[in-house]
């Protein structure tokens, strides 16, 4: 019997290796997957079969409203999104909209995030107390975000910074890198970036918080800084977790 489900589904980086199991197998249960353009064509190839539902970027409600009322005609929908489906996916505005479709299950997949996909390839730089930031200005004010990075420095946190430049805020990045050494991280902080973490053409590298400020970067980059204690180890970012000093 079909279930009134919805899935809302963290894919990963991107590339099928990096699908959990259970994101898998809510891939295979759904009747029809929906989501952004660009996902959905990540995971078409694996179920060819399947009915789809895509919508291009600012339309993330009317997706979820469409997987919502199309459950509730008794069927089950995977609602995918990339990462983690509760880091910036698609897991909120769904569960916001989802009383008013009391008859409809929802089941929250996780996946993993690009702070984590992206700190795996460049080594540990989060191996102790960090944060992730978006610098995206699109849905919260820079004012906002700007006091988040203040804070972030001021506690000497490692950050993982999300969405660090586009072609309508190019300098946003730099903005950042001023607003961390304003408050409190020194510019030989060890950081790194990573573009198309998990994708054909991927790269990384490590350089200072200084040379930070000056570096091109896009929307496909994660951006790492690190803590008073990141060092680098013969080429890989490494926070230290203090086990050595107990």
């Amino acid at each position: 019997m079909n279930r009134n489900l919805v899935y809302v589904v963290g894919l990963g980086p991107g590339n099928a290796q990096f699908l959990t199991a259970q994101a898998r197998a809510a891939l295979q249960n759904a009747d029809v997957l929906c989501g952004y353009t660009v996902y959905i064509d990540l995971v078409r190839p694996l179920f060819p079969e399947k009915e789809v539902y895509a919508t291009g970027m600012t339309r993330e409600i009317d997706r979820c409203r469409w997987a919502l009322e199309k459950a509730q005609r008794s069927k089950t929908v995977a609602l995918v999104c990339s990462g983690d489906a509760g880091v910036y996916g698609m897991a909120s505005p769904l569960l916001e909209l989802a009383g008013n479709y009391p008859d409809v299950e929802v089941e929250i997949v996780p996946g993993l995030t690009a702070a984590l996909s992206g700190g795996a390839v460049l080594g540990a730089p989060l191996a102790h107390d960090f944060c992730v930031i978006s610098l995206s200005d699109r849905l919260t004010p820079w004012a906002v975000i700007e006091k988040r990075l203040a804070c972030a420095a001021a506690g000497d946190f490692c950050v993982a910074l999300y969405n660090p430049s586009s072609r309508g805020r190019a300098d946003y990045l730099a903005k950042a890198v001023r607003v961390l050494l304003t408050n409190g991280k020194h510019p030989e902080t060890v950081c790194g970036i990573v573009r198309n973490i998990g994708r054909d053409g991927q790269t990384a590298r490590l350089l200072t918080l200084a040379e930070l400020e000056s570096t091109s970067v896009d929307m496909f980059t994660t951006v790492y800084i690190g803590n008073d204690a990141t060092q680098n180890l013969r080429g890989r970012m490494v926070t230290p977790r203090g086990y050595h000093g107990v």
